[in-house]
């Protein structure tokens, strides 16, 4: 039987990179975004006949539903990719109220949504079913300067860990990637509201690497098939998840310094 994998945010990214990956390797894909012309460049990159465009907000849980019955009508998904999400950084205090909304609306409010509506198709397609959320590296220590950002992902870290717990008497595997930078449209825009400079002018000013998107859909096909429950993504996810262990004190003196580049 043809194994499937749905995916948020597959106009672009990384969800573009995994849809190609796994449909390479035989995979029935489906694309969920709300940007229709994106989601068709990532089909038209996939074989003939191998992926489906479903435009919908993951906000709505019941846009969610009927997406995955139109991809799905024999009730059963192998893998969901929870991977919408959006980034915006800036003080807190000079946030604006709606760009906070939407940041935890679509990171956090937007993964539940999908675990929501993913179970009973993951369900039915257990023991080894797997739901994989997009997380961060910036869930791996608070990070000054996108404190929003960084929650929403602390936020997609413990879900992972409490469904995995929750689903595993269904057979249900739930793991998370942990990426660093990616070079991805979501740095092309402007750091937080009422900035001139690029989440990537920022990335470069502070001396960070940039991982390749491949790397990133390679860590999502090892992460759907093993048996951790974070996998990092990148040098920078590497790093600071030694420093967040073993040398807290050095993070937030790089937090502050991140801090520091980003007001220059």
């Amino acid at each position: 039987m043809t194994k499937s994998i749905f995916i948020t945010g597959g106009a672009s990214g990384i969800g573009r990179a995994v849809a190609q990956l796994f449909a390479a390797k035989g995979w029935r894909v489906g694309l969920g975004d709300v940007n229709e012309a994106g989601m068709a460049e990532t089909i038209a990159l996939l074989p003939a006949d191998a992926g489906s465009a479903h435009q919908f907000d993951v906000r709505d849980p019941a846009a969610w539903t009927e997406a995955l019955s139109m991809f799905a009508p024999d009730g059963r998904i192998d893998v969901l990719l929870n991977n919408a999400g959006i980034a915006s950084g800036g003080p807190l205090v000079e946030v604006p109220q709606d760009e906070i909304d939407r940041l935890v609306d679509i990171n956090f409010k937007g993964v539940l949504n999908g675990a929501r509506a993913a179970y009973p198709f993951l369900k039915a397609a257990a023991p080894g079913s797997c739901l994989l959320n997009t997380a961060s590296a910036a869930a791996l220590y608070g990070t000054a300067g996108v404190a929003v950002y960084s929650a929403t992902k602390f936020a997609v870290r413990a879900l992972t860990e409490a469904l995995d717990s929750e689903w595993e008497a269904d057979g249900i595997r739930v793991r998370s990637l942990m990426p660093s930078f990616i070079d991805t449209p979501l740095l092309a825009s402007p750091s937080h509201a009422g900035s001139n400079r690029t989440k990537r002018d920022v990335v470069v000013a502070a001396g960070l690497e940039f991982t390749p998107v491949e790397q990133a859909a390679e860590a999502a096909w090892a992460a759907v098939h093993g048996a951790r429950l974070h996998t990092l993504v990148g040098k920078t996810a590497r790093k600071l998840a030694f420093v967040a262990k073993w040398a807290p004190g050095i993070a937030r003196q790089r937090g502050k310094k991140f801090m520091a580049q980003r007001s220059e």
